[in-house]
């Protein structure tokens, strides 16, 4: 079954924008009758039938639909600093959304060598993975901010940062509870400084072991994006 992703869809009819059309019946060559699956990032899934083709918009008709489809049972935000390879990051993400993660924050740090990601296009691999993955719902990227500025947030989520400087580390599974938000600081290649760690620590983050190896930054987030999902399997 092909799959598009929808979300401004708000009614029983709804047309493709210029690009899906174009993969809808230039690419896929489907065309009028066929049925194919939307997805609106809300947890929105739906049927939908073709109803009509034109040289720049495929038109389709809503046939069967359901609500919070695939609902997760808990609340996972990344924060984690982009690697000065782009494309590292782009598999996180796109691993990430497979495995299951509802927010992700790029950070920046003292010792980032990244400082600007394209957010339009990390978006982008984030929907395709949606897609492949068939999730109803759709990870929010927030724009990059300063590790800093974003310490300062509010939340009351399970706070969690990973690092590799000694000291007392627990693993996650020891300090959360299933069915709970969490939010989870991975830092830069060169790992967060000391007085990083330490700005971190006063403000209630508490310092999680990934395991006795060093693992790179996306690697990293992927570990704990698998764990906490393996928490609350």
């Amino acid at each position: 079954m092909h799959i598009f992703y929808t979300p401004d869809i708000a009614s029983a009819n709804y047309t493709l924008n210029e690009e899906e059309s174009k993969h809808c019946s230039k690419v896929l060559r489907l065309g009028i009758g066929d049925v194919v699956q939307l997805i609106d990032g809300r947890g929105g899934f739906y049927e939908a039938e073709i109803s009509a083709v034109s040289k720049k918009h495929v038109d389709l008709k809503v046939v069967s639909s359901q609500q919070e489809y695939g609902k997760r049972n808990h609340h996972l935000h990344i924060a984690v600093a982009p690697t000065k390879n782009i494309d590292r990051l782009e598999w996180f993400l796109e691993k990430a959304t497979e495995i299951g993660i509802d927010e992700i924050t790029p950070i920046i740090c003292d010792r980032s060598e990244r400082r600007i990601v394209k957010e339009e296009r990390l978006d982008k691999v984030i929907t395709s993975a949606v897609k492949q993955s068939l999730t109803a719902y759709h990870p929010l990227l927030n724009p990059a901010m300063a590790l800093t500025d974003f310490l300062k947030k509010e939340t009351s989520a399970n706070k969690l940062i990973a690092h590799c400087m000694d000291g007392d580390k627990a693993y996650a599974k020891d300090l959360v509870q299933p069915h709970q938000s969490y939010v989870v600081l991975i830092g830069p290649e060169g790992d967060f400084t000391a007085a990083e760690l330490e700005l971190a620590l006063q403000t209630g983050y508490k310092p999680v072991t990934l395991g006795q190896t060093r693992l790179r930054t996306e690697t990293a987030a992927l570990y704990a994006c698998f764990e906490l999902n393996y928490i609350n399997r």
